[in-house]
């Protein structure tokens, strides 16, 4: 079963090497299946010649926008992550619904209009709706931008931010960036079980039958985690910081997923 395995070798991620954790998941990976890789440019030109397509560390979205827009369009072959997702795969508007739902989510608007249904805060985060990877994210006192274009969130000065890591709905590992300026000097985290709970309802708010989704938060100075980012799309791993046992367990994991996915 030849399966078309989308990645980015190349893009200069800050603090993170794509390319190494392809070819590390590839070269496991071809245990079990067929491969061939691509950029994600290509990716809808070359997906009708294989059976599935697997998204994995393709870079921020709107470098290719059109591309990506073209492939999604197109996709007659089955691609894992399924293209159902609701969290950044659709971009960021799920920030906005789980706010609204009451969520344990950084509270969001798109609007500067609105800024008084936030928190009162010395500083707030703004940064566009579509953008991705930190890409024109600004601190200001007195938010503006265009209505809808924009997401606005207070600043909070967090402890730290942990990361959970699943494949479909299970759990996986977690790993924590004790230092907020040093976002990618990941260590391995021990969750209590009112962790994995908050991670688990927005995997379980996700609905994804099949998957991988990292749920990264921040521990707010009142001792809660606060929703950072759903990443359903493309996370990055960070599978080198794990002892041999974990990544052999994901990687198990993974291929069990796919196997299942493919039927």
């Amino acid at each position: 079963m030849p399966l078309l395995y989308v990645t980015d070798l190349a893009y200069p991620a800050r603090g993170r090497r794509y390319c190494d954790e392809d070819i590390f998941l590839t070269s496991r990976l071809r245990e079990h299946f067929d491969l061939a890789l691509c950029h994600p440019a290509d990716a809808r030109a070359l997906m009708p010649g294989f059976d599935a397509v697997i998204v994995r560390n393709s870079g921020p979205v709107l470098h290719y926008q059109e591309e990506y827009d073209a492939f999604r369009f197109a996709a007659g072959t089955p691609v894992y992550n399924p293209l159902t997702g609701r969290a950044d795969m659709a971009g960021k508007q799920y920030l906005l619904d789980l706010t609204a739902a009451g969520y344990p989510v950084i509270p969001t608007v798109d609007d500067p209009a609105r800024l008084a249904e936030l928190p009162q805060a010395p500083e707030y985060v703004v940064k566009p709706k579509q953008g991705a990877d930190s890409i024109g994210l600004t601190f200001t006192a007195t938010p503006a931008g265009e209505a809808g274009a924009v997401l606005i969130q207070p600043r909070i000065d967090f402890a730290y931010e942990v990361s959970f890591y699943f494949v479909d709905d299970a759990f996986q590992y977690a790993l924590h960036a004790p230092d907020p300026a040093r976002r990618w000097e990941l260590s391995v985290y021990e969750p209590t079980g009112e962790d994995l709970a908050f991670a688990r309802a927005f995997v379980e708010w996700n609905t994804l039958s099949h998957g991988i989704q990292r749920v990264d938060a921040c521990r707010a100075p009142s001792g809660e985690l606060l929703l950072v980012e759903l990443e359903d799309l493309n996370p990055y791993l960070s599978l080198d910081l794990l002892p041999a046992a974990v990544q052999d367990a994901f990687v198990t994991s993974f291929t069990g997923s796919l196997h299942s996915f493919l039927g």
